[in-house]
């Protein structure tokens, strides 16, 4: 038995849904869902839930409590967090918001390679994108409000502030690439580029 040095964070996010009280695998994603937590952790499929229980249990935090039978569901087998998944679950946690990691998403990616575009089409991609910035900026506003309306203290919305906070900042940069766009003040010459990339260091 081997504890993980690093989690994932759906791996920290069942070890800590279970350190309320046991679950089974559709419960854990039917609260991921409830709380709010799939905006910051992929669900969509069930099967990354149960290769991560799966990888849980075999490192010794999480074992099984009982199994439920049922006649209107299908057999379904309960976890809870053992005392070493608690311990580890912490470390998680503490290690993750005190240490940046180097990430990889899509959209630096798709940004380092602009030239294989006509300016009209980065244009027209990056305004598709900041409407749908807008609309996810939209939906991050009216989910705080809403919570700070029914009383929740700031902890619990923590997640959300930053969501907001990356978001708006994306679309104000955004918007402004889209203006240089529009105006001609971004502007370049593959010829001019590749020349440069061929010639000698």
């Amino acid at each position: 038995m081997t504890t993980p040095r690093t989690g994932s964070p759906l791996a920290l996010t069942v070890l800590a849904l279970l350190q309320h009280r046991p679950l089974h695998p559709y419960g854990i994603q039917r609260l991921i869902r409830q709380w709010g937590k799939d905006k910051v952790v992929n669900v969509g499929q069930r099967t990354s839930l149960y290769r991560t229980i799966d990888r849980l249990t075999a490192a010794g935090l999480i074992e099984v409590r009982e199994t439920e039978r049922d006649q209107a569901y299908p057999e379904r087998t309960v976890y809870e967090i053992t005392d070493t998944g608690r311990a580890v679950a912490r470390e998680w946690l503490l290690d993750m918001l005190g240490t940046p990691k180097q990430e990889f998403p899509e959209f630096p990616a798709a940004l380092s390679h602009l030239l294989m575009l006509a300016p009209e089409e980065i244009r027209e991609a990056l305004e598709r994108r900041g409407r749908t910035l807008s609309e996810a900026l939209a939906t991050l506003d009216a989910d705080i409000s809403a919570e700070t309306g029914r009383g929740l203290p700031r902890i619990t919305m923590l997640e959300a502030e930053y969501l907001r906070a990356v978001t708006a900042a994306e679309l104000q940069w955004l918007h402004s690439v889209i203006d240089d766009l529009r105006s001609g003040n971004l502007a370049w010459s593959v010829t001019d580029l590749l020349a440069f990339a061929e010639a000698p260091e």
